[in-house]
């Protein structure tokens, strides 16, 4: 989701269905106000946060939202599903518009999930340039061995999209369980990594995004604001 940029008359002739001959004369009558100060410029740069105000009246006014989500087995990472629960209807009390899920989880993977309406945040969270570690317990139908370590460190080739997965780090939990890091996010990555070794994933949980780590206090499905240094830690 791209961030919303725009010229400041185009905005104002659209939301009050004047023209720009009326908007550049509210400018001059220093009747317009963005984040608190008066505007001037026509050709003024806005996107949706901006607080705008007209004559005395709040035409925008959108806050930045960020949340960490416990997302539970069986419920879908979108906005909006006709078959499934979704990620943000768990969001209970929250404004929703506008927010979107910044790195996605397969329907019955679960752990940390990041919602935000800061398109801006969420893409320099998800930049591949960027590099941003995402780590993951994963639990295993059948024993794994130090086979599997070197594999994951190696990459992997899949000839479907022509493409060798990124150096990944396995940590041996038990015979069954692995931490996974890794930082990409290709389509049922992992499953398809530890498939190369015809070992069906029975569980997949994310711990952590980067320098954000699931808070160990909430329960499957609550939520929480991100805190001032787990937005900041994210490089935009």
């Amino acid at each position: 989701m791209a961030s919303k940029r725009g010229r400041l008359d185009q905005f104002i002739a659209r939301r009050l269905q004047v023209s720009k001959k009326a908007v550049r004369q509210l400018l001059i009558d220093n009747k317009v106000s963005v984040d608190g100060k008066y505007a001037k410029s026509p050709d003024l740069l806005i996107d949706e946060f901006s607080h705008i105000v007209c004559n005395d009246v709040v035409l925008q006014q959108y806050e930045k939202q960020y949340y960490m989500l416990n997302k539970p087995d069986g419920v879908v990472s979108a906005t909006v599903d006709d078959k499934h629960p979704t990620a943000v209807s768990l969001l209970v009390g929250v404004e929703l518009d506008m927010l979107h899920i910044a790195g996605r989880l397969d329907l019955h993977s679960t752990g940390l999930l990041l919602i935000t309406n800061d398109a801006k945040w969420s893409a320099a969270l998800m930049a591949p340039d960027n590099k941003v570690d995402k780590h993951y317990i994963v639990t295993l139908a059948n024993p794994i061995d130090e086979r599997y370590i070197d594999a994951f460190a190696n990459g992997m080739y899949f000839e479907y999209e022509d493409i060798t997965t990124l150096p990944a780090t396995l940590t041996m939990l038990s015979s069954h369980q692995a931490r996974v890091s890794l930082c990409e996010g290709k389509y049922h990555q992992i499953k398809r990594m530890f498939g190369r070794f015809r070992n069906p994933v029975v569980g997949l949980h994310r711990e952590s995004i980067g320098k954000i780590v699931l808070d160990n206090t909430l329960l499957p499905g609550e939520f929480r604001l991100l805190t001032e240094a787990e937005i900041d830690c994210v490089i935009q």
